[in-house]
């Protein structure tokens, strides 16, 4: 059993408790439920940010979404949206930061939650197709924020429950809902479908979440076969929500008291996302390349759906190498803010197409970050604090994006007010 002297264990390497735990390998059900659980739940956030620009260049109220923004005044202003897409991403992930903030201390039935998951994520969707003010979109993003944070903590903490092998499908299924929410915008709006009804259609994920969490995965009790150094092999089991009973559950101050230990993991995976989502929210709206094959709207969103692929990619190849030092990933997307920013800024990058290379490299960074830090957190957390754990280091995402968020508003506004720079070619 677990000793008094938990706290004392080092988690710089993975946990190792004298009792051995022996659990059936994982059923395949369970992690192809994991990776469609993924892939649903970060779908309605995905959505938002492949919309933002459009969101805020139409005043939807019947306006056509393939019209290209007003052009402001004179051919030496930049081709601006009035509104950051950063605005977008504030309302996309404040609300998020707010459940994982709170729901990892809170303790609910789990079922209620998905419940609630669900409702929020159609709402969003109805919201913002059948909006006929801003305001309403807007309400319809912060919908999608509140569904995918509370899914991705109470997932997450449910995860706990199965083998850890879990934690890689449910990465790789977000990365899926990345790069297949993006993907299924930019090709259905440039066939010519409106935003309005592209974003109706999605309604089906939703739907294929409630099948997926009630009818896919198991829930039914385990038997897990405990062994020590004595001759007895207790025989403990899991309850139907899949809490084992043998192991009771911290206490507010211990939860506390981790917040430091955890901070190896949320910061490095904090700086990630706040790089990367400047650049997505914030830069990639002003970097714009004239008589090209995509108008300024397709460029934007290719250049989602090239950085999710990236971003795919990388989340599902945990189980094919590991990546400990996340601190280096975060330098390194540091380099990709230097590089698109000063674009933004000069326009000196030649051709769309080194963009589209940066771009991709920035996703598999933000991927590596996410998928290395859950699978370290899984493994070097003991089996009392992975519950929590796995909730805490969630919040580090939403903290970074709506840091990048913030300064991604402003940031377009100065931006927008600097005469254009001609490339000197394409």
């Amino acid at each position: 059993m677990i000793n008094s002297h938990a706290d004392e264990i080092d988690r710089t390497v993975p946990y190792e408790d004298e009792t051995e735990i022996t659990v059936q390998k994982e059923k395949p059900r369970n992690l192809i439920a994991y990776w469609l659980l993924g892939l649903c739940n970060n779908y309605a956030y995905v959505i938002m940010l492949s919309a933002a620009h459009d969101i805020l260049s139409e005043d939807f109220q019947g306006n056509s979404t393939n019209s290209t923004p007003s052009p402001i005044v004179n051919n030496n202003s930049r081709d601006c949206n009035p509104v950051s897409t950063g605005a977008i991403l504030l309302a996309d992930v404040l609300p998020s930061l707010a459940m994982k903030l709170t729901m990892p201390f809170i303790l609910t039935h789990v079922r209620l939650r998905v419940l609630i998951v669900i409702a929020l994520s159609s709402a969003s969707f109805l919201l913002v197709s059948f909006s006929t003010a801003q305001w309403q979109a807007f309400l319809g993003v912060v919908f999608a924020a509140i569904s995918g944070g509370l899914g991705e903590v109470t997932f997450l903490q449910y995860s706990s429950k199965y083998d850890k092998n879990v934690v890689s499908t449910w990465s790789s299924g977000t990365g899926g809902s990345g790069l297949f929410g993006a993907l299924s915008f930019a090709a259905l709006t440039t066939a010519g479908l409106s935003a309005r009804k592209t974003v109706l259609l999605m309604l089906v994920v939703p739907a294929l979440m409630a099948i997926t969490f009630f009818f896919v995965l198991d829930h039914a009790k385990r038997r897990i076969k405990a062994r020590d150094n004595s001759d007895t092999e207790p025989l403990i089991e899991e309850s139907q929500s899949g809490v084992k009973e043998h192991t009771p559950p911290i206490s507010m101050r211990s939860k506390c008291r981790m917040l430091p230990r955890m901070a190896r993991f949320i910061i490095p995976l904090g700086l990630v996302y706040l790089f990367e989502y400047f650049i997505n929210q914030g830069v990639f709206e002003l970097i714009y390349f004239k008589d090209i094959w995509l108008d300024h709207h397709s460029q934007y969103r290719w250049l989602q759906v090239d950085y999710q692929l990236g971003v795919f990619l990388s989340r599902s190849s945990v189980n094919l190498f590991r990546i400990n030092a996340i601190w280096l990933l975060a330098v390194l997307q540091f380099v990709n803010v230097i590089l698109l920013t000063t674009e933004a800024v000069f326009l000196y990058i030649p051709s769309i197409w080194i963009v589209f290379t940066i771009v991709f490299w920035e996703g598999l960074l933000a991927g590596a970050a996410y998928v290395n830090t859950f699978y370290r957190v899984a493994h070097e957390t003991i089996p009392q604090e992975k519950a929590f754990a796995m909730g805490i280091t969630s919040l580090a995402g939403s903290v970074g994006v709506s840091t990048a968020g913030a300064l991604a508003v402003p940031f377009h506004q100065y931006l927008c007010s600097l005469p254009l720079i001609n490339r000197i070619s394409k």
